[in-house]
Protein backbone atom coordinates (compact mmCIF):
# COMPACT_ATOMS: atom_id res chain seq x y z
CA UNK A 1 0.00 0.00 0.00
CA UNK A 2 1.32 3.43 -0.97
CA UNK A 3 1.54 6.37 1.39
CA UNK A 4 0.66 8.92 -1.31
CA UNK A 5 -0.89 9.01 -4.76
CA UNK A 6 2.51 9.91 -6.18
CA UNK A 7 4.17 6.83 -4.71
CA UNK A 8 1.23 4.73 -5.96
CA UNK A 9 1.95 5.96 -9.48
CA UNK A 10 5.50 4.64 -9.18
CA UNK A 11 5.00 1.27 -7.48
CA UNK A 12 1.74 0.30 -9.17
CA UNK A 13 1.79 -2.62 -11.60
CA UNK A 14 -1.06 -4.11 -13.61
CA UNK A 15 -2.68 -7.04 -11.81
CA UNK A 16 -4.22 -9.85 -13.84
CA UNK A 17 -4.09 -12.59 -11.18
CA UNK A 18 -6.34 -11.96 -8.17
CA UNK A 19 -6.66 -14.07 -5.02
CA UNK A 20 -10.42 -14.61 -5.36
CA UNK A 21 -11.48 -12.46 -2.41
CA UNK A 22 -14.28 -9.97 -2.88
CA UNK A 23 -13.46 -6.33 -2.24
CA UNK A 24 -14.07 -5.34 1.36
CA UNK A 25 -17.09 -3.13 1.93
CA UNK A 26 -14.79 -0.38 3.15
CA UNK A 27 -12.55 -0.47 0.06
CA UNK A 28 -15.50 -0.55 -2.33
CA UNK A 29 -17.12 2.42 -0.60
CA UNK A 30 -13.87 4.38 -0.67
CA UNK A 31 -13.50 3.73 -4.39
CA UNK A 32 -17.09 4.70 -5.13
CA UNK A 33 -16.78 7.94 -3.18
CA UNK A 34 -13.46 8.82 -4.76
CA UNK A 35 -14.76 8.20 -8.29
CA UNK A 36 -17.65 10.61 -7.69
CA UNK A 37 -15.24 13.49 -7.19
CA UNK A 38 -12.84 12.83 -10.07
CA UNK A 39 -12.55 15.49 -12.76
CA UNK A 40 -10.21 15.96 -15.74
CA UNK A 41 -8.44 18.85 -17.52
CA UNK A 42 -10.97 18.73 -20.37
CA UNK A 43 -14.00 19.29 -18.14
CA UNK A 44 -15.90 16.30 -19.55
CA UNK A 45 -18.01 14.26 -17.10
CA UNK A 46 -17.14 10.56 -16.77
CA UNK A 47 -19.64 8.14 -15.24
CA UNK A 48 -18.13 5.30 -13.19
CA UNK A 49 -19.86 2.11 -12.11
CA UNK A 50 -18.62 -0.75 -9.95
CA UNK A 51 -20.01 -4.04 -11.21
CA UNK A 52 -20.35 -7.51 -9.70
CA UNK A 53 -18.65 -9.85 -12.19
CA UNK A 54 -20.84 -12.91 -11.56
CA UNK A 55 -24.12 -11.02 -11.40
CA UNK A 56 -23.45 -9.26 -14.71
CA UNK A 57 -21.63 -12.18 -16.38
CA UNK A 58 -18.51 -10.10 -16.93
CA UNK A 59 -15.37 -11.90 -18.00
CA UNK A 60 -11.94 -11.43 -19.51
CA UNK A 61 -9.78 -14.27 -20.85
CA UNK A 62 -6.63 -12.68 -19.39
CA UNK A 63 -7.92 -12.17 -15.83
CA UNK A 64 -8.05 -14.76 -13.03
CA UNK A 65 -9.84 -14.59 -9.66
CA UNK A 66 -11.67 -11.26 -10.07
CA UNK A 67 -15.01 -10.55 -8.38
CA UNK A 68 -15.58 -6.90 -9.27
CA UNK A 69 -15.03 -4.66 -12.28
CA UNK A 70 -14.87 -0.90 -12.62
CA UNK A 71 -16.16 0.56 -15.88
CA UNK A 72 -16.70 4.12 -17.10
CA UNK A 73 -18.60 5.70 -19.93
CA UNK A 74 -18.44 9.13 -21.54
CA UNK A 75 -20.17 11.11 -24.27
CA UNK A 76 -18.53 11.32 -27.70
CA UNK A 77 -17.33 14.91 -27.68
CA UNK A 78 -13.93 16.42 -28.59
CA UNK A 79 -11.17 15.08 -26.29
CA UNK A 80 -13.42 12.36 -24.81
CA UNK A 81 -10.64 9.79 -25.08
CA UNK A 82 -8.09 11.84 -23.12
CA UNK A 83 -10.70 12.84 -20.54
CA UNK A 84 -11.74 9.23 -19.97
CA UNK A 85 -8.13 8.06 -19.73
CA UNK A 86 -7.22 10.77 -17.24
CA UNK A 87 -10.19 10.15 -14.94
CA UNK A 88 -9.91 6.36 -15.15
CA UNK A 89 -6.21 6.42 -14.31
CA UNK A 90 -6.75 8.68 -11.33
CA UNK A 91 -9.19 6.19 -9.81
CA UNK A 92 -6.79 3.31 -10.59
CA UNK A 93 -3.97 5.14 -8.83
CA UNK A 94 -6.20 5.79 -5.84
CA UNK A 95 -7.08 2.07 -5.80
CA UNK A 96 -3.37 1.23 -5.72
CA UNK A 97 -2.87 3.68 -2.84
CA UNK A 98 -5.33 1.67 -0.69
CA UNK A 99 -3.98 -1.73 -1.74
CA UNK A 100 -6.49 -2.62 -4.47
CA UNK A 101 -5.13 -4.06 -7.72
CA UNK A 102 -6.22 -2.97 -11.20
CA UNK A 103 -5.34 -3.38 -14.86
CA UNK A 104 -6.80 -1.32 -17.69
CA UNK A 105 -8.42 -3.48 -20.38
CA UNK A 106 -9.52 -2.22 -23.79
CA UNK A 107 -9.86 -5.36 -25.94
CA UNK A 108 -9.69 -8.58 -23.94
CA UNK A 109 -13.16 -8.45 -22.37
CA UNK A 110 -16.75 -9.53 -22.97
CA UNK A 111 -17.61 -6.10 -24.39
CA UNK A 112 -21.30 -6.64 -25.13
CA UNK A 113 -22.05 -7.72 -21.57
CA UNK A 114 -20.03 -4.83 -20.15
CA UNK A 115 -21.84 -2.33 -22.35
CA UNK A 116 -25.20 -3.79 -21.35
CA UNK A 117 -24.30 -3.56 -17.66
CA UNK A 118 -23.22 0.07 -18.19
CA UNK A 119 -26.31 0.99 -20.27
CA UNK A 120 -24.08 2.61 -22.87
CA UNK A 121 -26.16 5.01 -24.96
CA UNK A 122 -25.86 5.69 -28.69
CA UNK A 123 -23.91 8.90 -28.02
CA UNK A 124 -21.70 7.30 -25.37
CA UNK A 125 -18.64 5.06 -25.38
CA UNK A 126 -16.96 2.75 -22.87
CA UNK A 127 -13.36 2.41 -24.07
CA UNK A 128 -11.85 0.59 -21.07
CA UNK A 129 -12.65 -1.34 -17.89
CA UNK A 130 -10.61 -2.71 -15.00
CA UNK A 131 -10.96 -5.66 -12.65
CA UNK A 132 -10.65 -4.75 -8.98
CA UNK A 133 -9.34 -6.94 -6.21
CA UNK A 134 -6.35 -8.12 -4.23
CA UNK A 135 -3.33 -9.44 -6.08
CA UNK A 136 -2.58 -13.14 -5.87
CA UNK A 137 0.74 -14.09 -4.29
CA UNK A 138 1.68 -15.77 -7.57
CA UNK A 139 1.03 -14.57 -11.10
CA UNK A 140 -0.67 -17.00 -13.46
CA UNK A 141 1.45 -18.52 -16.24
CA UNK A 142 -0.63 -16.59 -18.77
CA UNK A 143 0.12 -13.32 -17.01
CA UNK A 144 3.83 -14.06 -16.85
CA UNK A 145 3.90 -14.79 -20.59
CA UNK A 146 1.91 -11.63 -21.37
CA UNK A 147 4.15 -9.38 -19.30
CA UNK A 148 7.26 -10.83 -20.91
CA UNK A 149 5.83 -10.42 -24.40
CA UNK A 150 4.80 -6.82 -23.76
CA UNK A 151 8.06 -5.98 -21.96
CA UNK A 152 5.74 -4.62 -19.29
CA UNK A 153 8.55 -3.79 -16.87
CA UNK A 154 10.42 -1.55 -19.31
CA UNK A 155 9.82 1.87 -20.88
CA UNK A 156 11.49 3.95 -23.57
CA UNK A 157 14.37 6.10 -22.43
CA UNK A 158 13.64 9.62 -21.15
CA UNK A 159 15.35 11.27 -24.13
CA UNK A 160 13.24 9.29 -26.64
CA UNK A 161 9.98 10.60 -25.19
CA UNK A 162 10.73 14.18 -24.15
CA UNK A 163 12.26 17.10 -26.04
CA UNK A 164 13.59 20.60 -25.40
CA UNK A 165 12.31 23.39 -27.65
CA UNK A 166 11.67 21.15 -30.65
CA UNK A 167 11.38 17.50 -31.62
CA UNK A 168 14.96 17.63 -32.86
CA UNK A 169 16.46 18.22 -29.41
CA UNK A 170 16.06 15.44 -26.81
CA UNK A 171 15.46 16.58 -23.24
CA UNK A 172 17.67 15.01 -20.57
CA UNK A 173 16.38 14.30 -17.08
CA UNK A 174 18.77 16.92 -15.70
CA UNK A 175 17.60 19.60 -18.15
CA UNK A 176 13.96 18.84 -17.31
CA UNK A 177 14.42 20.68 -14.01
CA UNK A 178 11.22 20.94 -11.97
CA UNK A 179 9.41 18.80 -14.53
CA UNK A 180 11.73 15.83 -14.05
CA UNK A 181 9.77 13.81 -11.46
CA UNK A 182 6.42 14.43 -13.16
CA UNK A 183 7.82 13.32 -16.51
CA UNK A 184 9.22 10.16 -14.92
CA UNK A 185 5.75 9.42 -13.53
CA UNK A 186 4.29 10.02 -16.99
CA UNK A 187 6.95 7.81 -18.60
CA UNK A 188 5.89 4.82 -16.49
CA UNK A 189 2.19 5.07 -17.33
CA UNK A 190 0.54 1.93 -18.76
CA UNK A 191 -0.54 1.90 -22.40
CA UNK A 192 -2.13 -0.42 -24.96
CA UNK A 193 0.45 -3.10 -25.88
CA UNK A 194 3.01 -0.87 -24.13
CA UNK A 195 3.30 1.42 -27.18
CA UNK A 196 3.91 4.52 -24.99
CA UNK A 197 2.30 6.95 -27.49
CA UNK A 198 2.97 10.12 -25.48
CA UNK A 199 5.57 12.71 -26.39
CA UNK A 200 6.29 16.05 -24.72
CA UNK A 201 8.24 19.17 -25.70
CA UNK A 202 9.40 21.70 -23.11
CA UNK A 203 9.19 25.33 -24.24
CA UNK A 204 10.29 27.55 -21.38
CA UNK A 205 7.93 27.03 -18.46
CA UNK A 206 5.41 25.08 -20.56
CA UNK A 207 5.29 21.35 -21.19
CA UNK A 208 3.45 20.55 -24.45
CA UNK A 209 1.97 17.06 -24.82
CA UNK A 210 1.45 15.12 -28.05
CA UNK A 211 0.16 11.77 -29.28
CA UNK A 212 2.27 9.58 -31.55
CA UNK A 213 -0.40 7.50 -33.26
CA UNK A 214 0.74 4.00 -34.20
CA UNK A 215 -2.55 2.10 -33.84
CA UNK A 216 -5.70 2.46 -35.93
CA UNK A 217 -8.78 4.11 -34.47
CA UNK A 218 -11.94 2.06 -33.91
CA UNK A 219 -15.64 2.69 -33.21
CA UNK A 220 -14.49 3.21 -29.61
CA UNK A 221 -12.28 6.13 -30.65
CA UNK A 222 -8.50 6.47 -30.57
CA UNK A 223 -7.29 4.18 -27.78
CA UNK A 224 -3.88 5.85 -27.85
CA UNK A 225 -5.50 9.16 -26.90
CA UNK A 226 -6.92 7.29 -23.91
CA UNK A 227 -3.31 6.29 -23.16
CA UNK A 228 -2.21 9.93 -23.38
CA UNK A 229 -4.96 10.83 -20.89
CA UNK A 230 -3.68 8.11 -18.57
CA UNK A 231 -0.17 9.54 -18.79
CA UNK A 232 -1.41 13.09 -18.18
CA UNK A 233 -3.03 11.92 -14.94
CA UNK A 234 0.29 10.53 -13.72
CA UNK A 235 1.99 13.82 -14.61
CA UNK A 236 -0.67 15.91 -12.85
CA UNK A 237 -0.72 13.78 -9.71
CA UNK A 238 3.04 14.28 -9.39
CA UNK A 239 3.18 18.03 -10.03
CA UNK A 240 0.46 18.53 -7.42
CA UNK A 241 2.32 16.51 -4.79
CA UNK A 242 5.53 18.35 -5.75
CA UNK A 243 3.61 21.57 -5.01
CA UNK A 244 4.24 23.00 -8.47
CA UNK A 245 1.73 25.70 -9.28
CA UNK A 246 0.35 25.47 -12.79
CA UNK A 247 -2.51 24.36 -14.98
CA UNK A 248 -3.42 22.59 -18.20
CA UNK A 249 -4.02 24.97 -21.10
CA UNK A 250 -4.77 24.60 -24.80
CA UNK A 251 -1.80 26.56 -26.14
CA UNK A 252 -0.39 24.82 -29.21
CA UNK A 253 3.13 26.23 -29.69
CA UNK A 254 2.96 25.54 -33.43
CA UNK A 255 6.12 23.45 -33.53
CA UNK A 256 7.16 21.44 -36.56
CA UNK A 257 6.03 17.92 -35.72
CA UNK A 258 6.94 14.44 -37.05
CA UNK A 259 4.53 12.32 -39.05
CA UNK A 260 1.61 10.80 -37.12
CA UNK A 261 2.13 13.20 -34.20
CA UNK A 262 -0.73 15.41 -33.00
CA UNK A 263 -0.84 18.12 -30.35
CA UNK A 264 -3.09 17.37 -27.35
CA UNK A 265 -2.66 19.90 -24.53
CA UNK A 266 -0.04 21.84 -22.54
CA UNK A 267 0.74 22.34 -18.86
CA UNK A 268 2.00 25.79 -17.87
CA UNK A 269 4.10 26.35 -14.77
CA UNK A 270 3.03 29.50 -12.96
CA UNK A 271 5.71 31.88 -11.64
CA UNK A 272 6.34 31.61 -7.91
CA UNK A 273 5.97 34.61 -5.65
CA UNK A 274 9.07 35.39 -3.65
CA UNK A 275 9.94 38.28 -1.33
CA UNK A 276 12.40 40.82 -2.67
CA UNK A 277 15.15 41.08 -0.05
CA UNK A 278 15.71 44.76 -0.69
CA UNK A 279 12.21 46.23 -1.09
CA UNK A 280 10.18 43.66 0.86
CA UNK A 281 7.68 43.47 -2.00
CA UNK A 282 6.69 40.30 -3.89
CA UNK A 283 8.46 39.57 -7.15
CA UNK A 284 7.92 36.72 -9.57
CA UNK A 285 10.26 33.95 -10.63
CA UNK A 286 9.78 30.71 -12.49
CA UNK A 287 12.73 29.16 -10.66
Amino acid sequence: MAETMRSAVRFRKSVRSFDGRALSTEDLQRLEEYAKGVTNPFGIPVEFRFLDAAQNQLTSPVIVGEKTYMAAKIRRVPHFEEALGYSFEEVCVFAASIGVGTTILAATLSRKTFEAAMNVGSDEVMPVVSPLGYASADRSLREKVMRKGLKADTRLEFEKLFYDGSFGHPLTATEAGEFREALESLRWAPSATNKQPWRAVKTGNIMNFYELQTLKTSPLGDIQRVDVGIALANFDITVKEDHLSGQFVEKDPGLEIPDNVQYVISWELQPKLRLDLYTGTPSRSIF
